[in-house]
């Protein structure tokens, strides 16, 4: 075998003896930390491209770890629908490593930096574990990894609140968990198996069984508090506002769509759209929550003081759109959901990273703080007006894109009335955008310097954040080759395993 073809193993393994590597080498010197964490995350994420395009030409990989079988040993499963996850969260995970050396010097103590890149590499590698296992049960552990990662991270922030933000999203994390590990062990005792295939091929025979039912919701709930999807979302509106800007970034564009991705793997493959639909339907229930998720979340956003809490309640509502797709359950809707998937997470991590810059150079993120800021920080606030125009579904951006694929899959399946309210929620994304908008443009502040050149961030900070921005736009012109990825993705998901 080549190198290539142990690539599944490598991009897990190397990053945890790299989380190793980076406390040794920062006992020595500290500094070593952030290249070490950075050349990694690149090298997977170089890895997520190859791996990808394999998939896309030679069909899915199966890995298995010591030569060993399922379901005697574990596999590495990756097909159309995890390797555009993959190679999703590995390109947001690069640009937040880019972005944070500068953001970790100014929001967290020098005595801190081993720590933080540490768990920054551990909660990236957890959530590529999650991203391309075919076991169940590690799925479970990988995601208690990014998990603990991502409670820690979040309290590193030099501020009470963190703390107090980090141990309510410890705590419903662990009742999450513990929804999910309940879960696993009911499908286990009716079927004998971890392995996903196998969960898929022998779960239909016990379809019935109050023993499954009970373990599609338990971990339909846990899967969902961990996505953050209404109104189960308690944890999200603290944890990404008192992070520092660097973990907000990852853990709102990351983590967020792994455990998305998780409740559509687990939906889609194990239980497959027949049950979903015929045996314990629920894409009506789910319909009308993620309705009422996208209508409610935004109108929370409208109603925020604080830029990154906007940002957070915006999330909420986003979360829906993926999540109405997931409802409609069909061909164009899946599409549309899929490459929502994509377009929040590079604009809601273009926004965050705006947000992370304002409050690096004013310290603080408080919109009435935030007059005429545009002046001063004319990129910053350029790339937050493009993001911002994705965000609310302004053609030819990735958000008008995948919007028009989720309303026209809502069209066809006859759910007019649900296609509406999607677009009352696209108009009311344009009263959280344009406040922002209107204060940094069309208000006077007071006299912050001599211009963008005293304000404007480093250079290390504002390449990802234009990228992204600029990435917002191009996907959408370009849409036509992801639809090429995400349509065998989504043609994977109705077909179940």
């Amino acid at each position: 075998m080549t190198l290539i073809d142990h690539l599944p193993v490598l991009i897990i393994v190397i990053p945890i003896l790299a989380s190793l590597l980076i406390l040794l080498a920062g006992w020595w010197d500290r500094r070593l930390c952030y290249p070490i964490s950075l050349i990694t995350i690149l090298l997977q994420f170089g890895a997520a491209i190859v791996i990808l395009l394999q998939v896309m030409r030679e069909g899915a990989i199966r890995y298995y770890l010591g030569g060993w079988a399922p379901p005697f040993g574990i596999e590495l499963a990756i097909d159309s629908f995890n390797s555009f996850i993959l190679a999703t969260i590995l390109l947001l995970a690069a640009a937040t490593a880019v972005y944070a050396r500068r953001s970790v010097e100014r929001e967290i103590g020098p005595e801190k930096t081993i720590s933080f890149y540490v768990l920054f590499q551990l909660l990236v590698t957890g959530l590529v574990g999650m991203t391309i296992t075919g076991d169940i049960f590690n799925l479970y552990v990988f995601l208690e990894i990014s998990s603990i990662a991502a409670y820690t991270l979040i309290a590193s922030a030099r501020k009470p609140r963190s703390y107090v933000a980090s141990f309510n999203y410890l705590v419903l994390g662990s009742i999450a968990g513990g929804f999910i590990l309940i879960g696993i062990g009911n499908l286990y005792v009716a079927t004998g198996t971890l392995n996903m295939l196998d969960l898929a091929r022998l779960l239909p025979a016990s379809f019935e069984l109050a023993t499954v039912h009970a373990a599609f919701l338990f971990l339909v709930i846990g899967f969902s508090i961990k996505a953050a999807f209404f109104p189960l979302h308690l944890w999200l509106p603290d944890a990404y506002t008192e992070s520092p800007s660097a973990v907000t970034i990852l853990i709102s564009t990351v983590m967020a769509k792994v455990s998305i991705y998780a409740l559509f793997r687990i939906i889609f493959t194990i239980f497959s759209t027949a049950y979903i639909i015929d045996v314990f339907p629920v894409t009506g229930f789910i319909l009308f929550i993620a309705t009422v998720a996208m209508i409610a979340g935004a109108v929370l956003a409208i109603a925020q003081s604080d830029l990154k809490r906007m940002l957070a309640y915006s999330s909420v509502s986003q979360v829906g759109y993926i999540m109405f797709s997931l409802g409609v359950t069909n061909q164009v809707a899946l599409e549309g959901g899929l490459l929502h998937i994509l377009g929040h997470a590079v604009m809601k991590g273009c926004l965050f990273m705006v947000a992370g810059l304002i409050i690096y150079r004013m310290g603080t993120s408080r919109l009435s703080e935030l007059k005429g800021i545009a002046k001063a920080m004319p990129i910053s606030c350029a790339a937050f007006a493009l993001a911002g125009a994705s965000m609310i579904g302004i053609p030819p951006t990735i958000g008008f894109m995948s919007k028009y694929y989720i309303v026209l899959g809502a069209l066809e399946a006859g759910h007019w009335v649900y296609a509406g309210i999607l677009l009352l929620g696209s108009l009311l994304a344009v009263g959280y955008i344009w406040r922002f908008i209107e204060i940094a443009y069309f208000r006077d502040g007071r006299d912050r310097g001599s211009g963008a050149r005293t304000l404007e961030a480093p250079a290390s900070m504002l390449a990802p954040m234009v990228a992204l921005a600029l990435l917002c736009l191009l996907l959408g012109v370009f849409v036509e080759g992801l639809m090429e990825i995400v349509g065998p993705a989504a043609s994977l998901l109705l077909g179940g395993a």
